[in-house]
């Protein structure tokens, strides 16, 4: 079976390693690709992204990378693309789309920083309707597609972050069912994978990963495909979960790819 992962950070912007770091864990790891997915500058938070300098380093240390562990792994210049990026993505050999952010106005509102942050927002603007704002998350990542035209669906409900045990809201209720599902619906008809990405699990934030299970499941019955992420910011997380999501996976009758076609 191919052992690869596509969502990887590095030190070019929130990660703790560098791409040649994370290069050797993976060859020592036994995998046969490795996919570097940089956080593509925001204009209007640059606080986690790749600056537009970095971004040409980053592209440059990637092609040296590719020609001297040619033979050993194969190596992809990819990129996560923020629904609200104005970056160019054509030259990338993939792209991630994702949503970090809930466009209210003229404010961009942070999903995924702190679970005070994530309140405080809903609390200022949403007079503490949580189904409220996850139905604005839900309608704006259903765009996802159209607006980077992804390879990949990066962390579909990441809006559940800080939400383990329903601690904030219940994921049951009918108005997030009906707003997650909808979004899941028109992006399958895009027809590309969506990531089962294990990150906030390797972070002890979540005890599964997103999407949720449930949502795999409507997915799956929609003729979704999926495939295997780690969102790695650590070299010794590169495969975190996969093992235990592959058998899921195969119980459950998910569809999973293990090698992106680009």
């Amino acid at each position: 079976m191919i052992k690869a992962n596509y969502h990887t950070h590095s030190t070019y912007c929130d990660g703790n390693d560098s791409l040649e770091q994370m290069t050797l864990a993976a060859i020592e790891k036994g995998f046969d690709t490795l996919g570097f997915s940089g956080h593509s500058y925001t204009f209007f938070d640059e606080e986690y992204c790749m600056t537009k300098e970095n971004t040409v380093r980053y592209q440059q240390d990637i092609a040296s990378l590719k020609e001297k562990y040619a033979g050993k792994i194969q190596l992809l210049c990819g990129i996560e693309q923020d629904m609200y990026s104005t970056e160019d993505t054509g030259c990338y050999d993939y792209a991630i789309g994702s949503a970090h952010y809930v466009k209210k106005g003229s404010r961009y509102l942070a999903v995924d920083n702190s679970a005070q942050q994530f309140m405080g927002q809903i609390n200022e603007l949403y007079d503490g309707n949580c189904y409220a704002f996850c139905e604005d998350y839900f309608s704006q990542i259903s765009s996802l597609y159209e607006r980077t035209g992804c390879d990949i669906i990066g962390h579909f409900d990441l809006v559940t972050k800080f939400n383990e045990g329903n601690v904030l809201f219940d994921e049951s209720h009918p108005r997030y069912r009906e707003a997650a599902e909808t979004a899941a619906t028109k992006l399958i008809a895009a027809d590309v994978p969506f990531e089962i990405n294990t990150g906030a699990m390797a972070k002890k934030l979540r005890t599964s990963p997103y999407p949720a299970t449930r949502l795999c499941d409507f997915i799956a019955a929609n003729g979704g495909r999926f495939i295997l992420s780690s969102d790695c910011h650590s070299k010794n997380l590169l495969d975190f979960g996969f093992d235990e999501i592959k058998n899921i996976a195969d119980h459950r009758g998910w569809s999973i790819i293990y090698k992106l076609l680009i």
